[in-house]
């Protein structure tokens, strides 16, 4: 979106922070050179509804989900990662849209959870993330680096927990240094999950400030009220006002009463991406549709995959 840095510093200014420190990759602002978020084509939500254009769910998917925009996933399904980044990026590019990337291949993600996997070794992981980072190159980007990594920390130890934090502070300072157009921002949970000081010590660990900013609520479901009131605390525990993005895809009801995370009842479709609103933007990044695991309302759905009936759910908010 071509819009003067004035208005970006006004957005920022509705938050109610002041301008982070300023980056290594700060030198290209991508919302300067981009004219609106960019809708993947291709998304597993746009794919079904051109498979199935006689369903009747088609029509609510297409118009409440597959043509919004939303984020791209990366990870070892991905084949040739920077040939893949790179294809992703430059068909935005060409589009003169902004696209939003997660990059998501740390070992052990998901401490063998529902989207357990990740490269198979620190060194494997060192030239995917290196290689993602050359795919985007000088293209405008949003790259979200690693959800629930940070947050995660607590069920690895030893060399383990010591290698993602390296891990990480490697990924940051490849996009600082090989994505000069590019607003990376390193996961830093949710609103309940991990104290604000704590995550903050944890975000300095893996280098922040080299980069643009973090990154909350991502495939979660916490207001963006509550995260923005969060996302403040961290900032105040780091010392300085660090742009933080809220994932708004499926928060339009908030969490509720329960504990459930995965696939539960009664989440609805949040904002649709845009600046401003509390956090810095407001990102669909969660692709809204795609299962969270076999459970919930998703019961034998992998993690990953695409369910119209997920995606009807959140259309209805039920």
């Amino acid at each position: 979106m071509r819009i003067s840095t004035w208005l970006v510093a006004a957005a920022l200014a509705l938050t109610g922070l002041a301008p982070a420190t300023p980056a290594v990759a700060a030198d290209g602002n991508p919302l300067e050179k981009t004219n609106g978020f960019y809708v993947d084509p291709d998304s597993n939500p746009a794919t079904w509804v051109r498979d199935h254009p006689d369903d009747s769910l088609a029509g609510p998917i297409k118009t409440s989900i597959a043509t919004k925009p939303g984020a791209r996933w990366f990870g070892n399904w991905s084949g040739d990662i920077r040939a893949a980044v790179d294809k992703f990026t430059y068909a935005a590019d060409v589009a003169d849209k902004l696209p939003v990337l997660v990059a998501y291949n740390i070992p052990g993600r998901d401490c063998g959870g529902e989207s357990t996997g990740g490269a198979g070794n620190p060194d494997a992981y060192r030239a995917w993330i290196s290689a993602f980072a050359d795919g985007i190159g000088g293209k405008p980007a949003i790259v979200v680096i690693e959800p629930d990594a940070l947050a995660q920390l607590d069920c690895l130890s030893g060399t383990a927990r010591t290698d993602r934090v390296d891990l990480l502070k490697y990924a940051a300072t490849q996009f600082a240094q090989k994505a000069p157009n590019t607003w990376a921002y390193l996961d830093g949970g949710n609103a309940t999950w991990i104290p604000a000081a704590t995550m903050a010590s944890r975000l300095k660990s893996v280098g922040v400030q080299s980069i643009h900013g973090f990154v909350l609520n991502v495939s979660n479901f916490y207001t963006t009220a509550e995260s923005t009131t969060y996302g403040k605390a961290v900032d105040s525990a780091l010392g300085y006002a660090a742009p933080f993005v809220v994932d708004t895809s499926r928060n339009g009801n908030g969490h509720g009463t329960d504990s459930e995370w995965c696939n539960p009842p009664k989440r609805k479709l949040g904002a649709p991406s845009q600046l401003g609103g509390g956090p810095e933007m407001q990102l669909w990044i969660k692709v809204p549709g795609d299962s969270d695991g076999s459970c919930g309302y998703g019961t034998g759905v992998p993690a990953g995959t695409f369910s119209p009936v997920l995606a009807n759910h959140l259309i209805k908010g039920d």
